[in-house]
């Protein structure tokens, strides 16, 4: 009986027998067997067996080929190399500002903290720096009562510092701090690279021998994305503080930062000595000038001209400087005028400028010409004020003439010391011209004088601060012609300035009003 899935009892019993391989496999094992079918296709004209191939020798490689692909090779990884380490360099103080402060972004405290660490900087070698960056002034002015009277506590958002800008400008008084090496080196150590621009020394340009001194006049540090601009103002002889302009020399880096986006440095510049407030804007202790405002409107008319020392000398030398003692005395006298006219319209708060012969005294010889006899200020008619005379005679200077009326070639002299006067002219604007008028006492004929539009630059003339027209040349070519380099001793001023125009007669019946002499 057979069991499911079990083998029959008898079949189970008996001895199990090995197949008997192929014929084939049998065949093969005897010696000199050739098979069947390869036997039967060479014998039936079949294709015969392929002979043996030889073995096929390996071309020589080129050993220069291999050569420069290798040396390729290497100065693409050095090439990447370079890269890498040159973004490590750029990014290795950044990678720390990427985190936001407050609600600002990456980029956007980055700046935060470069300025950060360049008060750090500055704080470790004592140098006293103010703000002077009119994008953050022009906000803390807007805040400037609240910032005023804010506690020292931690400001909830970074309001100021983290604006978008390339730059953030300081100052710096060059009498304040004279050690510069040991804050480089410093710098450096906190990944800050710098650059210095040095440059003439105008205080010395009267001098031959000095001429040539170089001082520092701008500083920028550079870290990460951001730039430090510290600007380094000197104190001048007529008590205010000048900066220069920055002049890159033919060695320096002119991609370093981007200097055309830079705001000082273009001109020279021309400011009052600031009033300092101690601040804690976006939880940075700071200096800024006590009035922003004031400071920022004195920025818009900074532009400085120097006196040109070299042409001076050049026409010294074609007509040698009187120095006999009525000059010097003259010049001395003319120069005390000066300061007292600038005095009072300085408390008056009327803007004014060298005009006629004392602006060509400044601009040809850089001194007061001995001949001329007085002194010539212009103002514009807008800044008229009534209390010019009552202050001048309050100062010391009475009133010798008054020509014209406010609407019409107003112009007033003052009796200075020792017959030297005060001339001043107002000037009245046209579409396209400015002019001032004349008037001559004896027939009340008028006159007026052309001169192309201009704009006010300050200078320093006879140790004082003031105003000349910042197109001089223009200015005085339009009085004095093109010979003005030449000078003139006899001079009518109805008939030799190259710039007079008769401007017809006051009516006999305004004479007691336009033309009061005393």
């Amino acid at each position: 009986m057979t069991g499911a899935g079990g083998a029959s009892p008898q079949l189970a019993s008996a001895p199990r027998m090995r197949p008997a391989p192929p014929a084939s496999r049998r065949a093969a094992a005897r010696p000199g067997w050739v098979p069947p079918v390869a036997a039967r296709g060479h014998a039936s004209g079949g294709a015969a067996p392929a002979p043996a191939l030889a073995p096929v020798p390996m071309q020589k490689i080129n050993k220069n080929a291999v050569l420069a692909l290798l040396s390729l090779s290497s100065l693409l990884f050095l090439l990447f190399q370079l890269a890498y380490y040159r973004s490590y360099l750029a990014h290795k103080n950044g990678a720390a500002f990427s985190k936001a402060r407050g609600s600002q972004s990456g980029q956007d405290s980055t700046r935060w903290h470069v300025v950060r660490k360049f008060l750090s900087l500055i704080s470790s070698h004592n140098i006293p720096v103010y703000l002077i960056d009119p994008l953050i002034l022009g906000l803390v002015d807007k805040d400037i009562e609240q910032i005023r009277s804010s506690s020292d506590g931690p400001s909830p958002e970074c309001k100021y510092f983290c604006v978008p800008r390339d730059f953030t400008t300081f100052a710096l008084l060059d009498k304040t701090w004279k050690h510069e090496v040991g804050l480089f080196r410093t710098a450096e150590k906190m990944g800050f690279q710098w650059l210095k621009v040095l440059n003439k020394d105008p205080r010395l340009d009267g001098m031959d021998d000095l001429s040539g001194t170089e001082i520092p006049l701008h500083y920028i540090f550079k870290l990460a994305s951001h730039a430090i601009h510290l600007v380094v103002f000197y104190e001048r002889s007529g008590n205010y503080l000048w900066h220069g302009p920055l002049r890159l020399k033919q060695h320096m880096d002119r991609k370093f930062v981007p200097f055309r986006k830079l705001h000082f440095g273009r001109y020279p510049g021309a400011y009052e000595k600031p009033e300092l407030l101690l601040v804690s804007i976006d939880d940075l202790k700071i200096q800024i000038p006590k009035n922003p405002s004031s400071f920022l409107e004195e920025m818009t008319h900074s532009r400085f001209l120097e006196c040109r020392y070299r042409e001076a000398r050049a026409f010294f030398q074609l007509y040698p400087d009187d120095a006999s003692v009525d000059a010097v005395e003259f010049r001395k006298r003319a120069k005390s005028l000066l300061h007292l006219a600038a005095l009072t319209l300085n408390n008056l708060g009327v803007k004014f400028w060298l005009s006629s012969g004392t602006c060509l005294g400044w601009y040809r010889q850089c001194n007061v010409i001995p001949y001329s006899k007085d002194v010539d200020l212009g103002i514009f008619i807008r800044d008229y004020k009534a209390d010019i005379i009552p202050a001048f005679q309050k100062a010391g200077l009475p009133l010798k003439h008054k020509f014209g009326k406010v609407e019409d070639s107003l112009e007033l002299s003052f009796q200075g010391e020792d017959d030297v006067k005060l001339d001043i002219f107002f000037f009245y604007e046209e579409d396209d011209h400015i002019w001032n008028g004349g008037t001559q006492a004896k027939s009340g004929k008028k006159f007026k004088y052309l001169f192309p539009k201009f704009t006010l630059c300050w200078t320093e003339f006879v140790e004082l601060k003031v105003h000349v027209p910042c197109e001089t040349l223009q200015y005085v070519e339009a009085n004095y012609g093109p010979d003005w380099k030449v000078p003139v001793k006899m001079w009518d001023w109805k008939s030799s300035p190259s710039n007079v125009q008769y401007n017809g007669v006051w009516p006999v019946d305004e004479w007691d009003d336009v033309i009061q002499i005393y």
